[in-house]
């Protein structure tokens, strides 16, 4: 195993990604795998297709690098390549799937969804949302998590507004269904 001195610098293996030099390629695949994969972990319904989302993504990263503007953080760059790939990926999934369109949808009371979320650790949270529908699931991670407006997130799937907002509605209170639930399992194995 190699240790961090022997590791090239990122502009250099960057360079070396540039050149189609596979040990580069390899060495920056390793380097920033898991970082990738915990986005991609996000998005998918498990482990194999995270990865599948993951593999797509570096082979994007690998064929788009000329793209990338090193004034920027990679890392960004790279968070933003693998978020579409999901959502590409999101896409070949579900081409045929009729997505729901609403005019109005309620408001949700953002306290006590924070209420809620506060009180989960960071692993239990991503449980649950793995519990999603993908369309929820999806919508979900890009507004909530990765900060993504309704219009981009109707934009990148090809839904409207509307829909992204009612799939946003609907993933919140699939998740308080989901929190309600726990709750009461937790209560009645304590009363027991």
């Amino acid at each position: 195993m190699s240790n961090a001195s022997n590791i090239p610098a990122l502009s250099d293996l960057l360079a070396g990604c540039l050149r189609n030099q596979r040990q580069s390629q390899e060495l920056l695949y390793r380097q920033f795998y898991g970082y990738a994969m915990s986005v991609c972990l996000r998005y998918a319904p498990t482990r194999d297709g995270a990865l599948e989302v993951l593999n797509d993504g570096f082979l994007k990263v690998f064929t788009r690098l000329d793209q990338y503007d090193p004034a920027q953080p990679f890392k960004g760059w790279l968070r933003r390549i693998m978020i579409n790939a999901a959502v590409d990926h999101y896409r070949q999934e579900v081409k045929h799937h009729h997505q729901e369109s609403v005019d109005f949808v309620e408001k949700t009371v953002a306290s006590e969804a924070a209420d809620a979320y506060s009180q989960l650790a960071h692993e239990d949270l991503m449980a649950l949302i793995q519990r999603l529908s993908p369309a929820y699931r999806l919508v979900f991670n890009l507004y909530v998590i990765d900060g993504f407006t309704h219009e981009e997130i109707a934009s990148q799937l090809g839904i409207s507004v509307g829909a992204s907002k009612s799939n946003l509605a609907r993933a919140r209170e699939n998740l308080r269904v989901l929190l309600k639930q726990i709750n009461y399992d937790e209560y009645v194995r304590a009363n027991r």
